[in-house]
């Protein structure tokens, strides 16, 4: 008897376990996963910049561009870079005169390998691509910043560092091919006009040889 007894209070024991396990499970699947800082993460604007290029040709850009807008948006680079006459290198090197200047001009500062490898000088084209994506410019150069998504932000920013000590001669805007996509139809149209007044002056031009011609047989049978 007391074995049947120890036999029945195992198996609800047993049970007792199992039902606990069961819930706790059951608790830990079914719990929400509240996230440590509410919202959603929010990538930076200028963050993988290598999608910045424009369907505007870069000269038309710096044409329009307002180098007054460009010394706002140099605000960001003013944490690393000077750019005044005789200005300090930081992080960055001074960068007063850039536009025009070898990659790596200015001497003492400790530029990488990737950006000095970089043939050329730093022109508009150049520098715009620069400032789109460092990191695909110079791959390993030493520059932490992600760049600047937005075309215009770089144009202004490339025509207010040529201000300031650089000058190079901004490059003629490029004619827009939608003037002259809209100027063809016109031409087409004016064509069959002058083609259809042909006729017309060719019939009135052979009426009258026609009416002067019809007296003849008459007098002949006379």
């Amino acid at each position: 008897m007391d074995n049947r007894n120890n036999t029945i209070a195992g198996w609800i024991l047993f049970a007792g376990i199992c039902a606990l396990g069961l819930s706790i499970g059951t608790g830990m699947l079914s719990a929400s996963h509240n996230p440590e800082k509410p919202g959603f993460p929010i990538e930076d604007a200028d963050a993988g910049a290598g999608g910045g290029e424009s369907a505007v040709p870069l000269a038309n850009l710096l044409a329009a561009a307002d180098p007054a807008k460009g010394e706002a948006v140099f605000a960001k680079c003013a944490a690393c870079h000077t750019i005044n006459a005789g200005g300090a290198n930081g992080i960055g090197p001074n960068l007063y005169g850039a536009l025009g200047k070898p990659h790596g001009h200015v001497p003492g500062f400790s530029y990488s390998d990737a950006l000095k490898s970089v043939p050329g000088n730093w022109d508009f084209e150049s520098m715009d691509a620069w400032l789109t994506s460092p990191r695909k410019y110079a791959p390993g150069t030493k520059m932490s910043f992600a760049g600047l998504s937005n075309p215009e932000d770089r144009a202004n920013l490339i025509v207010y560092m040529n201000a300031q000590g650089s000058n190079l001669p901004l490059p003629t805007p490029e004619a827009a091919p939608a003037a002259d996509a809209e100027a063809a139809p016109v031409d087409a149209e004016a064509a069959p006009a002058d083609a259809a007044a042909a006729p017309a002056e060719g019939e009135a031009a052979a009426a009258p040889a026609d009416a002067a011609a019809a007296p003849a047989p008459a007098e002949a049978k006379k």
